[in-house]
């Protein structure tokens, strides 16, 4: 695995909280760090941040990187179970736990003080971490989650071969029915463009807009007119996602 890491002035002489982003589909951990616009704001905001890559790269697993949706550039931050990605491809554990441990012990970072958000896949893995493990993030967002993976084609083409035909196992790693039984113990945003091509299909911000009411869940959930599925859309509203989580982990 591979990460990138951006520290904020000021962590020469002391340490800074640490916003986690999660990418989405084909992306690597240069990703957001190129295209979001977000580092001029973490430097305002005195945040560090970190952005792992999408799944395991070089496995050697037969036919990983033939397909975009699966694989190679799209690990979807599950644990699989099934063979033989089971052996590599565990990427919950992966952002949950092993990454903040190896950045918190050799980076200047505050312990602890975490933050987690993504992009479409990556929003979906934001979502359904910090609702499983909601005392190790102090604040969560999104931008065009997948937020209900069992129900759409692309967590069940993932959630199938990753986790196995049991349909029961696939339910901890989607937001909507997390968020129903547990939910968040605080705020979450999500932003989500109205022109985004995958909204219909795939994304189904209503069913996370419902989960919200039946578990009480606070949400703010902005639809925007105009916007699609790009990092045109993250650039345009990333400076809020910053703000809203440096204004969580201070």
């Amino acid at each position: 695995m591979t990460f990138g890491v951006y520290l904020p002035p000021g962590t020469e002489s002391r340490s800074a909280p640490a916003l986690y982003y999660l990418a989405g589909l084909t992306c690597t951990e240069e990703t957001f760090l190129i295209k979001s616009g977000a580092i001029r704001f973490a430097a305002e905001r005195g945040v560090a941040l970190i952005a792992p890559d999408t799944s395991p790269r070089g496995a050697g697993i037969e036919g990983e990187d033939k397909e975009w949706d699966f694989g190679v550039g799209a690990g979807f931050y599950v644990d699989a179970t099934a063979l033989p990605w089971s052996r590599n491809y565990r990427m919950y554990s992966y952002v949950s736990k092993e990454l903040p441990a190896l950045i918190e012990a050799n980076f200047q970072v505050t312990p602890g003080r975490r933050g987690i958000f993504g992009h479409s896949m990556g929003g979906h893995g934001a979502l359904t971490i910090a609702l499983q493990k909601p005392a190790a993030w102090q604040s969560v967002s999104a931008f065009s989650p997948i937020c209900n993976p069992v129900a759409v084609p692309w967590g069940e083409k993932a959630f199938e071969r990753y986790l196995g035909a049991e349909r029961s196992a696939w339910s901890q790693y989607d937001a909507s029915l997390l968020m129903r039984r547990t939910p968040y113990p605080g705020p979450i945003l999500v932003d989500q463009g109205l022109d985004d091509k995958f909204l219909e299909g795939q994304l189904h911000p209503d069913a996370l807009e419902q989960a919200a009411r039946d578990g009480g869940q606070q949400l703010n959930l902005r639809r925007h007119t105009g916007y699609d599925h790009s990092y045109w859309f993250i650039q345009s509203f990333i400076s809020e996602h910053i703000a809203w989580h440096a204004d969580r982990l201070r």
